[in-house]
């Protein structure tokens, strides 16, 4: 019997072909490292953001977070509060109010939860590094969390004019909140407490 050697040279051009596109499909696919909505590093291993989802957590690996600063009045997603409980990172639920609360801060201040009592306490968290690498986030990473960085802007002894930018920078096409600018400009930044030897290498006070 008689074998044609032009059939055996296909069948091992087709085998090696088949093995090359095995070994093609065998590679995992590329990790994809995607951000938070609006996020942005504020100052060293301090950033900002909206919050995080599922497909934001391979990012969230590479910032080595220790602490997030959550400000919105609701609670986050499973999710997000699953990946913190695995990664070891502490929340620290700044915005959240109960129902008496919320009922006497609308009052005072009806735009949002946030007041400068809620304000400073996120602040004298910022201020300890022994908190950090530091997320501050909400739900958009808009209003509630450009308020603390605005206050903390003050803090650093920016101008109101810089602060405004850098606040209505992240707001979008509906635009800035004049209520939010008012609070930032009237917060009182003596009353946050600080110990230099204790706060982060950037932070640079009077």
């Amino acid at each position: 019997m008689s074998i044609d050697n032009t059939t055996i040279q296909d069948q091992d051009d087709n085998n090696t072909n088949t093995n090359k596109q095995l070994r093609k499909i065998s590679h995992p696919p590329a990790l994809r490292i995607i951000p938070p909505l609006n996020f942005c590093p504020v100052e060293k291993q301090l950033y900002r953001s909206g919050q995080p989802s599922i497909i934001n957590q391979s990012f969230l690996n590479e910032l080595n977070l220790k602490t997030i600063i959550w400000l919105a009045s609701e609670e986050p997603s499973d999710d997000f509060l699953e990946y913190c409980n695995y990664n070891d990172i502490n929340i620290e639920f700044i915005g959240m109010i109960n129902e008496f609360e919320y009922d006497q801060q609308r009052l005072q201040n009806p735009w949002d939860s946030l007041t400068d009592s809620t304000i400073r306490k996120a602040l004298q968290i910022i201020v300890q590094k022994k908190n950090y690498p530091i997320l501050i986030s909400c739900g958009m990473g808009r209003h509630r969390t450009g308020t603390v960085i605005g206050c903390l802007r003050r803090l650093q002894g920016w101008n109101l004019a810089s602060v405004s930018e850098e606040y209505r920078r992240f707001t979008g096409a509906r635009g800035g909140r004049i209520l939010v600018e008012l609070l930032i400009e009237g917060f009182d930044i003596n009353s946050v407490e600080i110990d230099l030897e204790k706060a982060p290498d950037w932070l640079k006070v009077d």
